[in-house]
């Protein structure tokens, strides 16, 4: 579900319609419902409908992409086609591997979450802030300790691409 994405699709939404009336006005928003929906119209989706429509996904943060590619099968199956995907943090973090007996992920380098769904999908994506971002701000700041667990967490996820 769409839960954390709605304010930016919203905000997103205002901000295009306040720039430019005119191009922006008529565009609308949706998100999909955690469980679909028994009576009145029924259905995943809540808002506008999707057949025929180009869709720009906008969510909080990606991880491993599992909700993108959600988003892909549910939009194409509503009959949109997605056109890009846009998200307020990337993590840069690596794709998911194979884990041990014990649990424990290999150290492999990985592509991301991002990069493996403009490779598989050929859809653009970007970000409004990645790590590498906060990390430059943390150092403007002079806030090291904050940095240096930013650095650790990029140092163990990063991703390859």
């Amino acid at each position: 579900p769409a839960y954390k994405g709605i304010p930016l699709a919203c905000a997103t939404l205002l901000e295009l319609n306040r720039i430019d009336p005119a191009t922006w006005g008529s565009v609308s928003y949706s998100y999909n419902r955690k469980e679909a929906k028994d009576h009145g119209e029924g259905g995943n989706i809540v808002g506008a409908a999707l057949k025929g429509k180009t869709v720009l996904v906008i969510d909080d943060v990606i991880t491993a992409g599992t909700a993108m590619r959600e988003t892909l099968n549910l939009v194409a199956k509503e009959g949109g086609k997605v056109v890009g995907f846009t998200v307020a943090l990337d993590r840069l973090e690596k794709m998911p591997g194979p884990k041990d007996e014990n649990g424990v992920e290999d150290d492999k380098p990985r592509m991301s979450a991002m990069g493996q769904i403009r490779k598989e999908y050929g859809v653009p994506t970007t970000s409004i802030v990645t790590l590498d971002d906060l990390i430059k701000l943390m150092q403007a700041k002079g806030n090291e300790a904050d940095m240096k667990r930013l650095e650790e967490y990029r140092a163990k996820y990063q991703a390859s691409d």
